[in-house]
């Protein structure tokens, strides 16, 4: 299974109502410390992070991805939002 595939299967218990993943590895070639994992991008819209702080959410993520790291991850960048703060200002 390939990264991609993996990160969205292990989040899908949080049941997402909108999931974005985006491979930004090559804007890092070459980058120091990296021991081969990708850098990526993820914005999940989860009813899970209702009531949540910031931080909560960003554990509650990175728990299900903790193993991934660092070798097929090296970098995440989580934007982690509840139905209503993402529904409500996006529009």
């Amino acid at each position: 299974m390939n990264i991609e595939a993996e990160i969205k299967q292990r989040l899908d218990s949080l049941a997402p109502l909108y999931f974005e993943l985006h491979n930004d590895s090559h804007l890092h070639t070459g980058h120091a410390g990296n021991t081969g994992g990708g850098h990526y991008r993820l914005l999940v819209v989860s009813e899970a992070f209702s009531k949540q702080s910031r931080l909560a959410r960003q554990r509650l993520v990175k728990d299900k991805l903790h193993d991934l790291f660092p070798h097929r991850i090296h970098a995440l960048s989580i934007k982690a939002s509840s139905p209503e703060e993402y529904f409500h200002h996006s529009t």
